[in-house]
């Protein structure tokens, strides 16, 4: 399904500016409504998964929409799901700019941000007005979760604190909510994958709140793969109900071609396909069906979800291939994954989901 002109003018348009302006941008279209609306999701593409339902397997990951200002415009876009954030118990401005990079040889993105954001009480402020928002409109609006992905500030950190005190701020809003402990742009982050603080964060936040919507834990790619087993034990016992894998890598791929390549921060896009595929290749049978599995990273195509799926994820979520595609791709890359799963005899996401068991 090709994009019509008019996507691929706004596309172009919006690569003309700085990569951080035209974020923006994009984020203050869709906050105003100005944003495309995609035909309603078919029957066979809908999934379960963490016990909701979602009306396909393609969400955006966090990132994209921090302070969530255009929850209710991504929904439009025909997004599966919508994760906002990383949200941080105060604002804080990240890192300096320039931080945000277009790597358009590679297809790829460097960031630094730092979880530039507007800290908890503006998130939640904004979380509370786009569900009222959502109630009123129509079943298939009120159908997409949307997700609040949370963090730490930079500075005066206390995450068995700060965790389970944000938590209990978004539970009441978020249909899902995940830990984010793997950015490479804040300092001692990924310090907190270990698999024993894993289980204290995850502890403490069990501990603060009675009752909670399904919990995640978004996970580096660059972890040693010997560290597996225990950080997915400790999700286990930690109660999470699910792992996203992955986040961006401070890996350098030799294939990556741009000059920019040489920038610090988080790689994301089509050099991390390979690397996701094979983390999540490893996680899947660490987790034997005991947590929900969301495969990120490298996703362009109907094909890659496809592979994604039938690899042992549950569901997957896309961030740089929209800067590079346009917002036709959600739509483009559903209609792909559905001739794909027709192609080898199943007739919707669960049936796929189902054989592989």
């Amino acid at each position: 399904m090709a994009p019509s002109p008019f996507s691929r003018l706004a596309t172009k348009l919006f690569h003309g500016l700085d990569p951080e302006a035209a974020h923006e941008a994009a984020i203050e279209t869709l906050a105003l409504g100005l944003g495309p609306t995609a035909p309603k999701d078919v029957p066979a593409l809908s999934t379960r998964c963490m016990g909701l339902r979602f009306p396909n397997p393609v969400g955006l990951a966090a990132g994209f929409d921090k302070n969530a200002r255009a929850p209710m415009g991504l929904a439009r876009m025909g997004f599966g799901h919508v994760e906002c954030g990383t949200v941080t118990p105060r604002p804080q401005e990240g890192n300096p700019k320039p931080r945000l990079f277009r790597l358009s040889e590679d297809a790829a993105i460097i960031n630094r941000m730092g979880f530039n954001g507007c800290g908890i009480e503006s998130f939640t402020r904004r979380m509370e007005r786009f569900r009222t928002l959502q109630a009123g409109r129509n079943a298939a609006l009120r159908s997409v979760p949307v997700g609040a992905n949370l963090g730490i500030n930079k500075i005066g950190a206390r995450p068995l604190e700060d965790y389970p005190y944000l938590a209990s701020r978004v539970a009441p809003l978020a249909d899902y909510i995940t830990i984010n402990l793997s950015s490479p742009n804040t300092p001692g982050l990924r310090d907190l994958q270990s698999a024993s603080t894993l289980g204290d964060i995850l502890q403490a936040i069990t501990r603060a709140n009675a009752s909670l919507p399904p919990l995640l834990v978004k996970l580096a790619p660059d972890l040693d793969p010997d560290a597996l087993p225990d950080i997915v034990e400790a999700a286990v016992e930690g109660g999470a109900a699910g792992l996203i894998v992955n986040n961006t890598t401070i890996s350098r791929p030799h294939s990556l071609r741009s000059p920019l390549a040489t920038e610090t921060g988080g790689l994301s896009g089509r050099p991390l396909a390979q690397l996701s595929l094979q983390t999540l290749k490893r996680v899947v049978p660490l987790v034997q069906g005991r947590l929900a599995v969301i495969s990120c990273g490298g996703i362009e195509t109907g094909f890659d979800v496809f592979e994604r799926l039938r690899s042992g994820a549950d569901m997957v979520q896309i961030y740089t291939a929209l800067i590079y595609h346009g917002p036709a791709l959600v739509t483009r890359i559903k209609a792909e994954l559905l001739q794909e799963i027709y192609k080898v005899g199943f007739d919707s996401v669960d049936d796929l989901k189902s054989a592989r068991h």
